[in-house]
């Protein structure tokens, strides 16, 4: 689940950054996601969250600076904790949005998983008109199952595609 935020890691996260831009350059790929992970086990999440928060900081102003030179971005995406994993350090986009303002580089942008975003805080409407101007990736699937978005489910994605297009996004969706 990475290791953005883990202290006491950050020389193998910059092992792994330099491993996936050789990937993201061989493939083609523009984009590589940063993952935070995760909050060690059995320790308290609001303990250990500034720490966890000035590494991530710490790597990501590292990433962004690696990733600006090979003309790549880098994605944060937030991943719930209520169903796919409580311990996961990332998990709101109010949070993600927080981290990339204070690291203030454009090629460090959100992605945004509408199944975790919906798990998480609901309120899509909103929340896609309020971040989606620091959005570089959205991806889909179906609550609570995890489906494609035609399968039943609570999330109306004819309305949320035609939304995203309101509202200007441009990119891929996968």
């Amino acid at each position: 689940m990475g290791l953005g935020a883990v202290p006491g890691r950050q020389a193998a996260f910059r092992e792994g950054l330099e491993q996936a831009v050789w990937y993201a350059k061989a493939l083609g790929c523009p984009r590589i996601h940063l993952m935070a992970g995760r909050v060690p086990q059995g320790v308290d999440r609001a303990a250990v969250k500034g720490e966890m928060e000035m590494v991530f900081l710490e790597n990501l102003r590292h990433a962004a600076g690696v990733l600006a030179q090979e003309n790549l971005v880098g994605l944060l995406e937030p991943i719930n904790t209520r169903i796919t994993d409580p311990r996961y350090f990332l998990d709101t986009p109010r949070q993600a949005a927080a981290i990339l303002q204070k690291v203030g580089r454009p090629n460090l942008q959100l992605q945004m998983d509408i199944f975790h975003w919906q798990i998480m805080d609901g309120n899509m409407t909103g929340n896609i008109r309020e971040f989606l101007p620091i959005v570089g990736h959205v991806q889909v699937a179906q609550v609570p199952g995890r489906g494609e978005p035609s399968s039943p489910g609570e999330l109306n994605f004819p309305y949320l595609f035609q939304l995203l297009e309101d509202e200007g996004y441009k990119g891929f969706v996968g």
